[in-house]
C-alpha cells in the first residue's frame, strides 16, 4: 500500500513498507526526481536505515553479554509501518517494537517518520522514542536515490556535486563494508565534484559533517537540480552502483555509520552510535529541494 501527498506543483508517494519515499514528481513537467527502483540496477528508492547504518562485522553485535544479528542497514526498511496521520500535504507513519524486532534488537521503541511537502521541496523527519526502562542504542539515516540525469538529453557525467559550506571535510574510506578510521583523510569538498561512475569503484564516498550542510546535484546543461540539506547530522554518504553504471545518485544523511575495522562488537562502543535515555526521544530531519 502507498499514500500520496501533494502541495503546489509537487506530489510525493510513500510506501507503508519501510515508510519509503517512492516518488517525488513535478506534476507540471512530469519530471520524476526519485530513482524508480529498476532491479537490474538497484531495486530500492529511498530506504530508511534503522536501528543501524551500514554493516556490522559478521552482521552481529553484543549487548549485555548476548549476541544479536542484524542485516546491513537494519530492519526498518523491510517492515510495514502504520499510517497514523495523513493530510493533503503531510503523512506520518509509525513502526513500533514487537516480539519480531526484539529477537535481534532488545529495546522497546517507536519510530515515527513524517513527510511534508511545501514550496519547492519535501521535509523528512525522524522521531525515535525510547519506551524501554534503560538506555537505548541506535543509529538512523536516509538513503534517497535521485535520478541522474535529471531530465532528457543529458548523461550522468554532465552533472556535478556542490557542497555548502565549501570547505574540506574528513573523508572516511571503506575497506569492504567497514570504515577504516586509520586511513581517514581530508576530502576536497571545498570545490565542486564532477560525477563519474568510476569514483564509486570503492563503494560509497563518506564524509563527516557538522552543523548546517547542503549538497546539490547540478549541471550547466540542465535547468533542473536537487538539493539535500540538514543540520547536525554527523555523516553523509554518496553512492551509486559500480561497475554497473546506473542513472542515479544517493545522497545519504546519517546519524551513525558502519562498523569500523577496529570495532569491539559491543553495541554501546560502536562508532557513531546514539545513546537515548529511558522515556526520552530523539528527532532529526532533512529537506529535499528541487528545481
Amino acid at each position: 500500500m502507498t499514500v500520496t501527498i501533494s502541495a503546489g506543483h509537487l506530489q510525493a508517494t510513500i510506501a507503508e513498507k519501510g515508510a519509503e519515499l517512492q516518488s517525488l514528481i513535478d506534476v507540471n513537467t512530469n519530471l520524476e526526481y526519485i530513482w524508480q527502483a529498476d532491479p537490474a540496477h538497484w531495486g530500492k528508492h529511498a530506504p530508511i536505515l534503522f536501528p543501524i547504518v551500514g554493516a556490522l562485522k559478521d552482521n552481529q553485535y553484543r549487548y549485555k553479554g548476548e549476541t544479536y544479528h542484524l542485516p546491513r542497514h537494519g530492519f526498518a526498511r523491510d517492515m510495514t509501518f502504520e499510517v497514523v496521520e495523513h493530510k493533503v500535504d503531510y503523512v506520518r507513519l509509525l513502526l513500533a517494537s514487537s516480539e519480531e524486532t526484539k529477537s535481534n534488537y532488545p529495546f522497546d521503541f517507536q519510530l515515527f517518520v513524517s513527510y511534508e511537502l511545501g514550496g519547492d521541496g519535501l521535509v523528512v523527519k525522524y522521531q525515535v522514542v525510547n519506551d524501554s526502562q534503560e538506555d537505548m542504542f541506535f543509529s538512523i539515516g536516509g538513503h534517497p536515490a535521485f535520478n541522474v540525469p535529471l531530465g532528457e538529453d543529458n548523461v550522468f557525467e554532465d552533472f556535478y556535486l556542490t557542497f555548502s559550506p565549501k570547505k574540506s571535510r574528513v573523508k572516511l574510506p571503506l575497506v569492504g563494508n567497514y570504515i577504516d578510521l586509520e586511513q581517514r583523510t581530508l576530502g576536497q569538498t571545498n570545490t565542486d565534484l564532477r560525477l563519474t561512475h568510476e569514483m564509486f569503484k570503492n563503494d560509497a564516498l563518506i564524509y563527516e559533517t557538522k552543523g548546517l550542510n547542503s549538497f546539490s546535484i547540478r549541471s550547466e546543461k540542465s535547468p533542473h537540480s536537487v538539493t539535500l540539506s540538514y543540520n547536525n547530522m554527523p555523516y553523509v554518504g554518496f553512492w551509486t552502483t559500480y561497475p554497473v553504471e546506473s542513472p542515479f545518485l544517493c545522497i545519504e544523511p546519517w546519524v551513525g555509520i558502519a562498523d569500523t575495522l577496529e570495532t569491539s562488537g559491543e553495541l554501546h562502543e560502536k562508532t557513531g552510535i546514539q545513546r537515548l535515555a529511558a522515556n526520552e526521544q530523539f528527532e532529526t530531519k532533512y529537506s529535499i529541494t528541487v528545481k
